[in-house]
C-alpha cells in the first residue's frame, strides 16, 4: 500500500519533528545546523549510467510495434513510470500491442542489456554511498523502475541496498512525492532532514514535494538550479560532510565521516 502525504500534513502530524536547540549540530563551516538523518539515492542515472540501456530497450520495443526512436523520445520518459512510458512508447508505433506485453517487452530487454553489457557506476556515487554506510547514516534507493530492474542492477553494484521503494511499493510514481515519503517513514527519518540525490527533472519534484533537501546530478535532462536546490555536474569527489554542508545540514557528531575518518572504496565502474 503506497504513503502519500504532503510535508505540510507530515509536519502536522509529527509535532515532535520540529527543530530544537538540542538537535542542532556544528557543520562543515563552525555554523549550527540540523542533523542530517538520512540519505536517498535514485538509480538510473545517479547511481548507475544506464539510461544508454533505456534508450537501447526502448528503440528496440519501438521498432517491435513498427516505429522509431530518437534521443528526444527518450528524454521524454527520464525519471517516470512504466505506465506513461510504456504509453508513449504505443504512441510511437504504427502496429497495436496489450500494454501488458509491451512493458513486459521493455522489461525483459533491460534485464537482458542490465546482465550483459556495460553497467557503469556513476562517477563518485559508490563512494558516497560507502561513506554513508561508514558512517552509520540510514540510507535508501528510492526508484520508478520496476522491482525486476532493480534487482538486476543492484545485483551489479559494488554498494549495498538493504532499504529500497521502487515502483511496486508506491501506487504514485516520481513527480509524486510517495517514494520519498514511504522511504523516510521506512528509516524513521524527517523527510526535512534527509538528503535526497537525483538525476531527474521528475525525481528532483518527487523529493522537494516530500520536503527534502534534494541535490541534483543532471544526466541526459537538464535540471534548472533555483533557490534552495543544489545542482552538480558529477558526484566525483564529493564527501559526504560536503554534501551536507552544502544542503544546510551537518553530518552527526561521532559519526566515522564528522570525524575526519578516511573512507576507501574502490571505483569498479563496469563489472560482473
Amino acid at each position: 500500500m503506497g504513503l502519500t502525504m504532503p510535508p505540510s500534513e507530515y509536519r502536522s502530524a509529527h509535532p515532535e519533528a520540529e527543530l530544537t536547540g538540542a538537535d542542532l549540530v556544528t557543520g562543515l563551516a563552525g555554523e549550527r545546523a540540523a542533523a542530517l538523518q538520512a540519505v536517498m539515492f535514485d538509480m538510473d542515472g545517479l547511481l548507475v549510467d544506464s539510461e544508454p540501456l533505456w534508450f537501447q530497450a526502448e528503440g528496440a520495443v519501438v521498432a517491435r510495434l513498427g516505429g522509431s526512436w530518437s534521443p528526444a523520445d527518450q528524454h521524454m520518459l527520464v525519471g517516470g513510470s512504466m505506465p506513461s512510458t510504456v504509453k508513449y512508447l504505443l504512441s510511437k508505433g504504427t502496429r497495436t500491442a496489450e500494454p501488458a506485453a509491451v512493458a513486459g517487452w521493455l522489461t525483459e530487454a533491460m534485464i537482458s542489456l542490465i546482465r550483459s553489457g556495460p553497467l557503469p557506476v556513476l562517477p563518485g556515487a559508490a563512494e558516497l554511498v560507502t561513506e554513508v554506510v561508514t558512517a552509520g547514516l540510514p540510507y535508501a534507493l528510492v526508484t520508478s523502475s520496476e522491482p525486476a530492474v532493480m534487482d538486476a542492477v543492484l545485483a551489479r553494484v559494488p554498494v549495498p541496498f538493504p532499504v529500497t521503494v521502487c515502483a511496486a511499493d508506491v501506487a504514485h510514481a516520481k513527480p509524486d512525492p510517495e517514494g520519498y515519503l514511504l522511504a523516510a517513514a521506512k528509516l524513521g527519518a524527517d523527510p526535512r532532514r534527509c538528503i535526497a540525490l537525483e538525476d531527474s527533472p521528475n525525481g528532483v519534484a518527487a523529493a522537494e514535494a516530500a520536503g527534502y533537501r534534494t541535490v541534483a546530478v543532471p544526466s541526459v535532462v537538464p535540471v534548472p538550479d533555483r533557490p534552495g536546490r543544489v545542482v552538480l555536474e558529477t558526484l566525483a569527489g564529493m564527501t559526504l560532510e560536503k554534501l551536507a554542508a552544502m544542503s544546510g545540514l551537518a553530518v552527526p557528531q561521532g559519526s566515522a565521516s564528522s570525524s575526519g575518518v578516511g573512507i576507501l572504496c574502490e571505483n569498479r565502474g563496469d563489472h560482473a
